[in-house]
């Protein structure tokens, strides 16, 4: 018994039959047992076992005596054949039931025959007679082939035991390693930012690119239509909120953008989006070399008899005016360094080129803003103007100031005038935001007073979310809706500008319906400049932005087979609907609710026009009053005529009166209408 300790291992037998290696964790002396343990799958599993199970299959840890007795109770007959026991003080009887011989199997699969038949002679209980020579010798035999066995299985089972410690080692050097390299990361940016981990992931990819922007040496491409990105730098307020930079512009034409991304785990990753265009500028270009790219090769366009466009489109705050209107010093703005300032300077260097110079051509320039589908002239005290069509069906803005220039500091002066009266508004992209479309032209005309051609130049208002219009009043969300609306409309034109012989759909709003000339003819020329914030915050707007310029850049390309079919397409639906704004809706750019609430707006603008001109009317009269009150002054006037003018007066106030009253009645339940409707748009 003194070789049984804990701690040592044992050849134990399972349930099973199976043999294997373990570990004795305690030992029970009292009920002469013991109990192993040992690892299976990944798991602690224990057993108790008696003794004589232990010593028959570990007989090395056992004296002779001992052995005797497991081996001698192991090969009794078993219980079914042997009814009865009868014991008296102390001897034990074993009657014999059966003389036939019995095959007794010991649990390992090894049958042992059984000792002839033990007479009923009283066995002292101290004294149990060992086997037969026979008996001891099978035991030893089955003994010595299951040794190997065992073996074999202690050693899968340290093995098992080595792969899993190994497995963990491993495990644990790589949590080692991965948190090594999050901390060189974490000291390689910046780390106070809570993005540090996007940070990381965008300068490994930027890493592993090879940067080549666009200077001035690169060649210029002649497009009908044009479509250039510009990047615009990080702003101290970006760089107080510690926001981080997901643009990236590695070469002339090409936009990627990095947007931050979390899996169900909540694991950061990058999404890559790659954009092409015409023209790509990062944050280092200036407006100089945005403008030789951009407008610049549209100049010509208008000496030779031609319309050119140029226009800046982008979210609130992503540079949009600082291209076209130049530089900021604090408040102050540098008109010079805007494409309005070098447009004009190449238009006066080429008027005075001998080529033109005995032409006797004349420059004028206008400068106006659409608000809320209202156009309103930034060069006559912001005076509220009208768009009409003409019996050419040529559009007219009416009152509408042309302004004679003679040099590039005259064409800066009224830059100046119209930027310091135009509409601005705070946004949740910024807190001076432009609300306006601002159109600066720049007309080149003849001798005769006939136009030569015209130069377009629109600082576009910001696109803001539907959040920003869904959240606040009603003349907010009017003129998100116009801008909107404006904007469709304008990718539309462009669209048919590129398809020549498509139907242009131009009446859908104010702004294209003033560029109805700039998007028809032979010689028309457009250039769109799309403007980007570089900050994550700011990803979704930008993500936006590029969309809407590639849809620009896809919809101009010529294609003849596209053409004929979108012709037919264009005027069928003209024939089934009768304006542009169903022509917007049936082309699935404009969702059915959208399209609801648009025309609604549009009905109420008409109406908004109806009752302005009647209330006008009624101002009108009063100076009828006035002259009647005047002739009663008079020492002999005539009563007669008096009361007559008077009665006749009376009775048109009254019929306009009635129809006056009805018509604001129904503007203000209209106005309810929409009101409501604006709630049930799916945003």
């Amino acid at each position: 018994m003194s070789k049984l300790q804990v701690g040592i291992d044992v050849d134990i037998q399972r349930t099973n039959g199976r043999i294997h290696s373990a570990v004795i964790s305690s030992i029970d002396w009292t009920n002469r047992s013991i109990t192993v343990e040992w690892s299976e799958a990944e798991e602690i599993k224990g057993k108790e076992i008696d003794f004589e199970s232990v010593f028959l299959l570990n007989p090395n840890l056992c004296d002779n005596a001992n052995h005797s007795i497991s081996v001698a109770r192991r090969v009794l007959p078993p219980r079914p054949s042997v009814p009865s026991l009868h014991s008296s003080k102390g001897s034990l009887r074993v009657r014999q039931v059966n003389n036939t011989r019995q095959t007794i199997s010991n649990g390992n699969g090894l049958a042992l025959e059984p000792l002839p038949a033990v007479s009923s002679a009283p066995i002292n209980s101290a004294v149990i007679n060992p086997l037969p020579t026979s008996g001891s010798a099978v035991l030893q035999q089955q003994k010595s082939a299951a040794l190997p066995a065992a073996s074999r299985r202690r050693s899968n089972v340290v093995k098992e035991v080595d792969r899993i410690k190994k497995q963990r080692e491993e495990r644990r050097f790589r949590q080692a390693e991965q948190k090594a390299e999050k901390m060189e990361l974490m000291n390689a940016v910046d780390t106070g930012n809570p993005n540090w981990e996007f940070l990381g992931m965008i300068r490994d990819y930027r890493a592993n690119l090879e940067f080549k922007p666009i200077t001035m040496s690169d060649p210029i491409e002649g497009y009908q239509i044009c479509v250039a990105v510009r990047k615009r730098p990080m702003n101290k307020k970006e760089i107080q909120k510690k926001d981080i930079d997901v643009i990236t512009v590695p070469n002339k034409d090409t936009i990627i953008v990095h947007e931050p991304k979390h899996k169900v785990d909540l694991t950061r990753y990058l999404e890559n989006q790659l954009f092409r265009f015409d023209y790509a500028f990062d944050e280092t270009a200036d407006n100089e070399l945005v403008y030789k790219y951009t407008a610049k090769p549209l100049v010509q366009t208008i000496f030779d008899g031609g319309m050119a466009t140029c226009f800046a489109y982008g979210q609130t705050g992503s540079g949009k005016t600082h291209t076209m209107g130049g530089d900021f010093h604090g408040k102050s703005q540098d008109s010079s360094k805007g494409i309005y300032g070098l447009a004009a300077r190449d238009v006066f260097k080429l008027l005075k080129s001998p080529k033109y110079r005995n032409e006797d051509l004349s420059v004028f320039a206008s400068f106006f803003e659409i608000y809320s589908g209202k156009v309103f002239d930034l060069l006559n005290g912001k005076a509220k103007l009208r768009v009409l069509e003409d019996a050419k069906q040529q559009v007219q803005v009416v009152g509408l100031q042309e302004r004679a220039v003679e040099s590039v500091d005259d064409v800066l002066k009224l830059i100046q005038t119209g930027n310091n009266i135009r509409t601005s508004g705070t946004t949740s992209a910024n807190s001076h935001s432009s609300r306006s479309h601002a159109v600066f032209q720049i007309i080149l005309k003849k001798k005769n007073g006939r136009l030569r051609g015209k130069f377009s130049l629109i600082d576009l208002a910001g696109n803001e979310r539907g959040a920003d219009t869904s959240s606040a009043n009603r003349q907010t969300r009017m003129e998100g809706a116009e801008i909107n609306k404006s904007l469709l409309a304008l990718k539309e034109c462009i669209r048919a500008l590129g398809r020549k012989g498509a139907h242009l759909p131009f009446r859908a709003s104010k702004l294209t319906q003033v560029l109805r000339d700039s998007f028809i003819g032979e010689n028309s020329r457009t250039c769109m400049i799309a403007m980007i914030s570089p900050g994550m915050q700011s990803c979704e707007h930008s993500l936006n932005t590029l969309r809407y310029a590639d849809r620009v850049k896809e919809l101009g390309a010529e294609n003849p087979e596209m053409k004929n079919d979108n012709q037919e397409s264009d005027e069928d639906m003209m024939n089934k609907n009768g304006d542009d704004l169903a022509l917007l809706h049936n082309s699935r750019e404009m969702p059915d609710d959208m399209y609801t609430f648009h025309e609604a707006i549009s009905h109420l603008q008409e109406m908004e026009e109806e009752i302005l001109d009647l209330h006008k009317t009624v101002v009108d009269w009063t100076d009828d009053h006035c002259r009647l009150l005047r002739m009663t002054a008079e020492v002999d006037y005539d009563v007669d005529s008096y009361v007559q003018q008077l009665e006749e007066l009376l009775n048109n106030n009254l019929e306009v009166f009635t129809t006056f009253k009805e018509r604001v009645a129904t503007f203000r339940a209209q106005l309810a209408e929409e009101e409501l409707m604006s709630k049930q748009i799916i945003k």
